[in-house]
């Protein structure tokens, strides 16, 4: 990417973060060294991928926050609602993307791409990285948009890894509702739509590539490497599908390995600061009357991991498992990505 765009635009982002107090100051840090990551590959692509899950996420947590901040309490004793992320949340989201966008350039130095690449594009069926970073931010975007936006449902949620798909408080993790999946799969179509516009595809007819041709090429849909208007449509349903499933998969993963806490005297949810684990030890006070019950309840979880753990470990299942089915679709081996 060339870096009379990047500069500026990273900039941006900062300065936006900065005054919309969406960012810790360690958290503008960390997002400004993966915008710079994101930056150093040739393609605008993934660096404008960042910017709509940036964009995108802080937008849709903004949306009514006065309402989401009395539907929750703070493990902090403030009202919930979700204050500036720190940089532990900037990883969970990016850090996978981040690692897949290295390899990847990795992978076009060793082709000598990199000095061509306003004249590479990207053949059908090659190339899996391409797949794990789109389906990185289709997963997270997916996620935040039901998270901010699912929780605003007039009816309460049901618990995705109870027997019963009982209702629990807004908020609780493993808590899905059908505006909360709408807004999902709203979240990774704004990646589906960014990648199908800004990916160099190979098309039909197309002369471009490094030591490719593709003047007669078939379309993929035909077995062919050049992607048509067919491919392209089944790549935006296929990401914004796969999206959709990975803000299922967080609630999966939240559901049976984070603690969703309840606060006995409000039956609200309480989160925990930073995507942090909910303490639940002063629930115990040394004073309190016999007969008592504590303050904080553990409603559902096992409590083994925090959500930014929940949220790393859904990013990483989501981009390896689109870039295997990916590899099993187009006959391509996984192992292709170290190469």
């Amino acid at each position: 990417m060339h870096l009379y765009i990047a500069v500026p635009a990273t900039a941006a982002l900062i300065l936006r973060a900065y005054w919309k107090n969406s960012l810790t100051t360690t958290g503008i840090i960390v997002a400004g060294l993966t915008a710079a990551v994101h930056a150093l590959h040739p393609w605008s692509v993934f660096f404008s991928l960042l910017c709509v899950f940036f964009l995108g996420g802080t937008s849709v947590t903004k949306v009514k926050h006065d309402v989401k901040a009395r539907l929750t309490l703070s493990s902090s004793g403030a009202s919930g609602g979700e204050g500036p992320r720190t940089h532990i949340q900037v990883l969970a989201n990016s850090v996978v993307a981040s690692v897949l966008i290295l390899l990847h350039y990795r992978q076009l130095r060793a082709r000598g791409s990199i000095k061509d690449a306003e004249m590479d594009c990207w053949s059908y069926g090659e190339d899996l990285l391409v797949v794990g970073i789109v389906s990185n931010y289709a997963a997270v975007t997916a996620d935040t948009f039901s998270s901010e936006l699912g929780i605003l449902s007039k009816g309460k949620p049901r618990l995705l890894t109870s027997w019963n798909f009982r209702e629990v408080p807004p908020g609780t993790n493993g808590g899905v509702s059908m505006l909360g999946t709408l807004a999902g799969l709203l979240g990774a179509f704004t990646i589906a739509l960014t990648s199908a516009i800004l990916l160099p595809f190979c098309t039909e007819g197309s002369t471009l590539g490094a030591g490719k041709y593709f003047g007669h090429s078939q379309s993929g849909i035909e077995s062919g490497k050049g992607w048509g208007w067919p491919d392209i449509l089944r790549w935006i349903l296929a990401v914004t599908l796969w999206g959709g499933l990975g803000s299922l998969l967080d609630s999966a993963l939240g559901g049976w390995f984070q603690a969703s806490v309840i606060d006995s005297r409000t039956g609200k949810v309480i989160e925990g600061v930073g995507g942090k684990k909910v303490p639940i030890t002063e629930s115990w006070p040394h004073d309190r009357k016999k007969g008592d019950k504590p303050s904080r309840l553990i409603e559902s979880g096992l409590g083994l991991l925090d959500n930014n753990a929940v949220n790393l470990l859904m990013a990483f299942l989501m981009s390896l498992g689109g870039m295997l089915l990916a590899g099993y679709v187009w006959g391509v081996p996984v192992q292709s990505i170290l190469a």
